[in-house]
């Protein structure tokens, strides 16, 4: 899922200008310091995107460094295929979701490895992307699928789902306080087909007086929109079942990097590490024993990045 170049949880941000970088990577020179990434290395990118924070990685571990770029957007891949070419066959590619590296690493006989990055949220190129659905900016399907071989779409649960559920959802995954008043209007206006439907319909919702402009920092249907998004992926399930598996996959004294862009799962990266860390056999020393942002300096390059948080352990 989850992609490393310029994300951002909210759907907020506008499209990059014209004659910027499509897709900017998040806090790269953090994620090289925490990654400990040497020469001779073997990583793995759990959600390589347009392959970034991978190319760095390659940069960082030549001349024999070797890196597997995984992601579950086949469209996301391609691209990062492109960009690492010129890496040869110290770089292999795999299209699964992170929650499944561990599938793939055993089967290429890639364990165990000197780091893992996962890097969650969604990118540049899928927000500015109408079709995905990803974004209210401009028209599109209600999709949001970071990969198209899922089942579920954000329209399935759109039109289908009880009013009650849908509201419980949106308040338990996007920390909407309005979600029972977004939830009526939903179920009302069935049934939507467009993201700019959805968008309207919240805004309703909202009230005309709390009616956000496209220059507003924060549009009435962000949490909605990052709700849906996280329930369509599956999102917070599929940490869950990362971390868990993540340590099986580092040798003594290798790396665990994880950017988060939602509050909800830093917390549980955070939760998760610090009883990892704890009893009679760790299984990982904290190295971020508080949260790392981006700089000033990047924030103004990148104001997508300005959520983003990482947090970084050492395997015992």
């Amino acid at each position: 899922m989850t992609q490393n170049d310029a994300h951002t949880p909210s759907n907020a941000g506008p499209s990059n200008a014209e004659g910027a970088p499509p897709h900017t990577s998040v806090m790269t020179a953090e994620v090289l310091e925490y990654l400990s990434v040497r020469p001779g290395g073997r990583y793995i990118d759990c959600t390589t995107g347009a392959g970034g924070h991978s190319a760095a990685i390659l940069d960082a571990s030549a001349p024999s460094g070797t890196l597997l770029a995984n992601d579950a957007d086949p469209a996301a891949l391609a691209i990062a295929r492109e960009r690492l070419a010129g890496y040869g066959d110290r770089v292999r590619f795999s299209e699964r979701y992170f929650d499944e590296i561990a599938d793939v690493a055993g089967g290429a006989d890639f364990v165990p490895v000197d780091g893992l990055l996962c890097d969650l949220g969604v990118s540049s190129m899928q927000l500015d992307t109408p079709d995905r659905g990803f974004s209210f900016r401009e028209s599109g399907p209600l999709d949001m699928r970071m990969s198209p071989k899922a089942d579920l779409t954000a329209a399935e649960i759109v039109n289908e789902y009880e009013e009650g559920d849908l509201a419980d959802l949106l308040y338990q995954l996007g920390d909407e306080w309005r979600s029972r008043r977004i939830a009526r209007q939903i179920v009302a206006r069935r049934p939507l087909a467009t993201t700019t439907d959805l968008a309207k319909a919240v805004e309703q919702a909202a009230g005309k007086g709390r009616k956000a402009s496209t220059s507003s920092r924060v549009h009435p249907a962000t949490k909605t929109f990052l709700a849906l998004r996280m329930a369509v992926n599956q999102e917070l399930r599929r940490l869950g079942d990362f971390l868990a598996l993540a340590r099986s996959l580092l040798g003594f004294g290798s790396r665990l990097v994880i950017i988060s862009f939602h509050s909800m799962e830093d917390r549980i990266v955070k939760h998760f590490l610090r009883e990892a860390s704890h009893g009679e056999a760790p299984a990982y020393e904290v190295l971020t024993r508080k949260v790392v942002r981006p700089s000033t300096a990047e924030v103004e390059r990148n104001p997508r990045c300005r959520s983003a948080r990482l947090r970084a352990a050492e395997a015992r």
